[in-house]
């Protein structure tokens, strides 16, 4: 019953497009995770892709910036929206075309995706992206070529040769930029690692110091510093375990330069303590979905449980997390965060703010186009709806099992 419900709510999907928020939330299926994240995903993305489409976002799109804003040109926002919504949606968009309302809906989707991607890059568009000045484009480049990464099929190799060539220039001329020792370097190494897939001339140096780096800021048990410091924060989620993996694999795959050691080596030891840090995010669900507001950049929603979503795409859970029990889990914090209509103005796009419209909560760097890097959170979506993850029994997650007063697994630090 819940699948035909979603079935057609999402054939209506086009009108839904222009409803307010609080009309949207009202029909947004809540029995089905992956119907409920899909229906999540297209309230996200159907409202940047459609006008950036048509060379229309900076029209369209209003920005909010964070009461406390450095005074950096806000034109960086629309990259930020752009690549931070591409990057978390990518690999639903490689998924294979066909018939069915989810499949017509994906089609329109990386139709729009295309079309975006070639306006992004065109200096006589309305939307062409501001790659040049602050260097915040390094960071937001970085989402934009993950997302080629992620779904080079779809996204990559579709593209006309003079857009392609305008992409590639792009990320190299942001070689400008020197990346601070904080995640930065991995933004850039992020860039590197995706030139190096597509045959192009990449710089070691930027991955290969960014891969070191990370690992002296390992601190153990599934923990990594941002820089010298340790920040009790999310940007293991955001940034150092899903960047540094995902650049590890290239440099396996296409047996890139390497400054020491043996990539394979270390992209399994990454993947490992990636693994352990996700026990914790699991851990830190409560019984009604909700989990610790800390740290830095909290507007960036379930941007959080990346990691989790990244290991459940790629079929690497750990024993300890099966499938149904961070489903379940994670179902629960998408209902408790998105359920709330605040997340969205009436025009569809998404607000500063942690549940709701906060925009108090917004960092020095905060916008609103910062805030679709909650995107991330759904990469789950390009598992099939066959797939095990999505068809397996829903298990109580950790600490529903603790305050139930059922029995649930000690945990224990661990050593790599």
């Amino acid at each position: 019953m819940e699948r035909r419900h979603f079935m057609r709510a999402l054939a209506a999907a086009p009108a839904a497009v222009g409803l307010g928020a609080d009309a949207r939330a009202a029909t947004m299926p809540h029995g089905d995770a992956r119907a409920y994240q899909l229906r999540l995903l297209q309230r996200m993305a159907e409202p940047v892709l459609a006008p950036m489409a048509q060379g229309q976002l900076k029209q369209r799109f209003k920005l909010e910036l964070s009461p406390t804003w450095d005074g950096r040109d806000p034109a960086v926002a629309y990259l930020e929206c752009f690549g931070r919504l591409i990057a978390g949606i990518a690999p639903w968009l490689a998924l294979p075309e066909d018939g069915s309302a989810e499949g017509q809906l994906r089609r329109r989707l990386r139709q729009m995706a295309l079309a975006s991607y070639t306006h992004a890059v065109d200096p006589a568009s309305p939307d062409y992206l501001r790659w040049s000045g602050h260097g915040q484009a390094l960071v937001d480049s970085a989402y934009f070529t993950n997302a080629l990464m992620r779904a080079p099929k779809a996204l990559w190799e579709p593209l006309d040769a003079a857009t392609k060539a305008r992409i590639v220039a792009e990320i190299k001329r942001l070689r400008r930029i020197e990346p601070p020792y904080i995640n930065w370097l991995l933004f850039a190494a992020m860039n590197e690692a995706w030139l190096l897939s597509i045959g192009e001339e990449a710089d070691p140096l930027r991955m290969n110091v960014a891969i070191r780096k990370i690992n002296e800021w390992y601190v153990g048990d599934g923990w990594i510093k941002d820089g010298e410091s340790f920040h009790f924060d999310y940007y293991c989620s955001y940034v150092m375990y899903p960047m540094l993996v995902e650049v590890l694999e290239v440099l396996v795959r296409q047996k890139g330069p390497f400054w020491n050691g043996k990539p394979e080596e270390l992209l399994a030891q990454a993947t490992k303590r990636m693994q352990r840090y996700c026990e914790h995010l699991e851990r830190f669900v409560s019984p009604q979905g909700t989990y610790p507001p800390i740290g830095r950049s909290l507007t960036y929603r379930t941007a959080v449980f990346q990691p989790l979503a990244l290991l459940a795409w790629r079929k690497q859970l750990p024993p300890a997390l099966p499938e149904g029990q961070v489903r379940a889990a994670l179902h629960a914090v998408h209902r408790m965060i998105w359920d709330e209509p605040g997340n969205f103005t009436k025009d569809g796009f998404l607000t500063i703010g942690f549940r709701g419209h906060q925009p108090e909560l917004g960092d020095w760097y905060s916008n609103n186009g910062s805030m679709y890097i909650a995107a991330s959170g759904l990469l789950a979506l390009g598992l099939p709806a066959t797939d095990s993850y999505w068809t397996a029994p829903g298990q109580d997650w950790t600490q529903k099992k603790a305050y139930g007063g059922q029995r649930f697994p000690k945990d224990y630090p661990v050593n790599y």
